[in-house]
């Protein structure tokens, strides 16, 4: 039985467009053991897929506030332990990173990984005993099926993505949820993928017309103001009183009517259990990252760098899924 191990630590939206993989190794080595190396943050998410055996947490971005300090190196040092616990036959590294790739190098066997020309960071590819090409013009969910393929030997894919997950239902969360709403998704890292908030409140007030609420979530300080601000010029706009964590956010996502977001990881795991989603892209392009569902039907992609949709577009968008 072979023993695999997969690194990919970060973002949401990048965990997300890896879990194709799980599902693509079960089907091809069925008698395959999968572990998966991930940012704490995020380990709730390829926990949820019933082929991952073991999440092993890692917490680069934590550990890099406080490298000094005893408790970082003890748990580097339980890292270590974890990845060299199993002796792997593969540790496929489908990030690309530096980091990535030093995590990977720490485990017990071969590293896989994109060659220089297509790693994001090509130094990343010195840490690899075995490399293979991947196009840089494809969409990451089907880059990461490929470049897994390839590792294993086995066909590359051509059926849609199968994320594998399965979300248990947190009663306790569902009981506080409208009867039909919109889980929207504002929040963003960077400011330049915004949507405005005058858009926000427009198409708040027309879904509100046609029996929806908004249900504005957030991750900090900031987002959780500029969410109350939002929701204060819609009427029945729901903003959670506390921040929603991974051990409620899959039933958010779950129960919605439609999930509306810009490019964030939120959004992609809506897309990925298959609910019907409309993203909103203001400064990247869909064509590489966009909601890439296994249902096309189910999930809309507007927008583009330097091309926010507009209010219309969504409503439309809507409406072409049939929520509306």
């Amino acid at each position: 039985m072979p023993n695999i191990l997969l690194v990919k630590t970060s973002s949401l939206g990048d965990v997300v467009h890896n879990l194709p993989v799980v599902s693509d190794i079960i089907e091809h080595v069925p008698d395959a053991h999968v572990d998966w190396v991930v940012e704490e943050g995020f380990a709730g998410v390829p926990a949820l897929h019933p082929g991952i055996e073991r999440v092993i947490p890692i917490a680069l971005r934590r550990w890099r506030r406080r490298l000094l300090a005893p408790a970082t190196w003890r748990e580097i040092g339980a890292l270590r332990r974890a990845v060299q616990a199993r002796r792997y036959d593969l540790v496929l590294d489908t990030q690309g990173l530096l980091k990535s790739a030093l995590i990977a190098a720490l485990a017990a066997g071969a590293v896989t990984g994109q060659d220089r020309k297509s790693a994001r960071e090509p130094s990343a590819a010195w840490f690899y005993q075995r490399v293979f090409p991947a196009s840089r013009d494809l969409h990451a969910v089907i880059r990461n099926r490929e470049l897994a393929a390839k590792a294993l030997g086995y066909p590359t894919p051509a059926t849609p993505p199968n994320y594998g997950l399965r979300v248990p239902i947190n009663t306790e969360t569902a009981a506080t949820l409208p009867a039909r709403y919109a889980a929207c998704f504002h929040g963003t890292s960077r400011d330049d993928k915004r949507w405005p908030d005058a858009h926000w409140v427009n198409l708040g007030r027309a879904l509100g017309s046609r029996g929806l609420t908004l249900l504005l979530s957030w991750g900090d300080t900031q987002e959780h103001a500029r969410a109350q601000t939002i929701a204060a010029s819609i009427p029945n706009a729901m903003v959670p009183a506390t921040r929603l964590g991974m051990r409620e956010l899959p039933t958010v996502l779950a129960k919605a009517a439609v999930v509306i977001g810009v490019d964030t990881g939120l959004m992609h795991l809506a897309a990925a259990l298959g609910r019907p989603t409309v993203a909103i892209y203001v400064d990247s392009a869909p064509r590489l990252s966009g909601a890439f569902p296994s249902d096309p039907a189910s999930a809309v992609n507007l927008g583009g760098q330097g091309t926010p949709p507009q209010v219309a577009e969504v409503i439309g968008a809507l409406e072409r899924l049939g929520v509306v």
